[in-house]
């Protein structure tokens, strides 16, 4: 696709998001190399999110906050939530706004989104933002950028992993996060870390009982295996279903596997 055709298509994108302001802070962006804050106010929404123009929070704006992709039907209520990979807080945002009453542990490695999601998550209470890594152990990472954007980077234990690596972050396990939290359930746990859900579901024994509702993505184009790990570690959770990438399924409660 060459330059002009995708520029069109990043106007087209701009406009369809944000509209003709949108536009033409891309195009600014694109002149100045700027990258400017744009506070954007959403139907259902208590407060303006902050975007950052010439980034990835565009499309994940329009993927959490317009597509809705966390819009399932479950769970009817929650209170702990978990949201790992939290990037810049859109998907905090919307969950502290469906459940009011929950908390919610906000989980972002990198420093730059961790920023953007302090702010957004600022006027809500329930938010609690960490930076931190989901992991299969609590010991320390290496971040590393991909060429992916803002929503892509990925973590690894092998300080020489292919990329630019951009610093290190703690990983914590979900049990560790549940622990620090005083909590002994988790609602909703949603999953969106470039496959590092491989390490996760391969090591989630201790805790995946403990989980009502998961929503994932999946990255076995990232790193194979995702998927695998996934399916074997939830043999005890609905089949799931999909809105978007994500996949949501719900823990299956022990009556209701004993036979009428």
């Amino acid at each position: 696709m060459n330059i002009i055709k995708r520029l069109i298509l990043k106007i087209r994108h701009y406009h369809a998001a944000l509209g003709l302001k949108g536009v033409f802070l891309f195009l600014f962006s694109k002149v100045t190399g700027h990258k400017p804050v744009v506070k954007v106010k959403v139907e259902g929404i208590s407060h303006p999110v902050r975007l950052r123009i010439g980034t990835t929070d565009v499309a994940t704006y329009r993927q959490v906050l317009v597509s809705r992709q966390y819009d399932f039907d479950e769970p009817d209520n929650a209170q702990f939530i978990i949201d790992a990979g939290a990037n810049i807080g859109l998907s905090a945002v919307f969950f502290a706004n469906r459940f009011p009453k929950a908390k919610i542990v906000a989980i972002e490695p990198e420093d730059s989104n961790y920023r953007m999601l302090c702010e957004n998550a600022a006027p809500y209470p329930g938010i609690r933002p960490v930076r931190a890594a989901l992991w299969r152990e609590n010991e320390d990472l290496f971040l590393f950028d991909k060429g992916h954007g803002n929503h892509g980077f990925q973590i690894s234990e092998d300080s020489k992993e292919d990329g630019s690596r951009v610093g290190a972050v703690l990983g914590l396990t979900v049990d560790a996060i549940m622990r620090e939290s005083g909590v002994e359930k988790v609602d909703l746990l949603k999953i969106d870390i470039e496959g590092a859900e491989r390490e996760v579901f391969e090591s989630c024994s201790d805790w995946i009982s403990k989980v009502g509702v998961l929503m994932v993505e999946l990255h076995d184009e990232i790193k194979p295996g995702c998927e695998a790990a996934f399916r074997k570690a939830t043999g005890r959770f609905t089949a799931g279903e999909e809105r978007g990438e994500t996949i949501m399924c719900q823990l299956v409660s022990e009556e209701s596997l004993i036979p009428a």
